[in-house]
């Protein structure tokens, strides 16, 4: 997600994104994604409508994914 001078993700971007939006976003396919998709997976996801199919993700779910996998690199 885009971020201002502060660091901060900017104001004029939605707070849920489809499943392909969020696929694109962390560079990885959308069965990758429904694979890490809760409840198979750590990321969280918003169900929507009355039987729930339609399905989003939050970007600050997006972001805290991104930042639990993050690693520390070391060099020897």
């Amino acid at each position: 997600m885009p971020r201002n001078d502060e660091g901060h993700t900017t104001a004029t971007h939605r707070l849920l994104v489809t499943a392909a939006e969020a696929s694109k976003q962390l560079a990885i396919s959308p069965r990758t994604l429904w694979a890490i998709t809760a409840p198979r997976g750590p990321l969280p996801v918003v169900r929507l409508g009355p039987s729930g199919r339609a399905v989003r993700y939050a970007g600050s779910d997006l972001l805290a994914f991104i930042e639990r996998k993050k690693t520390q690199g070391t060099c020897q």
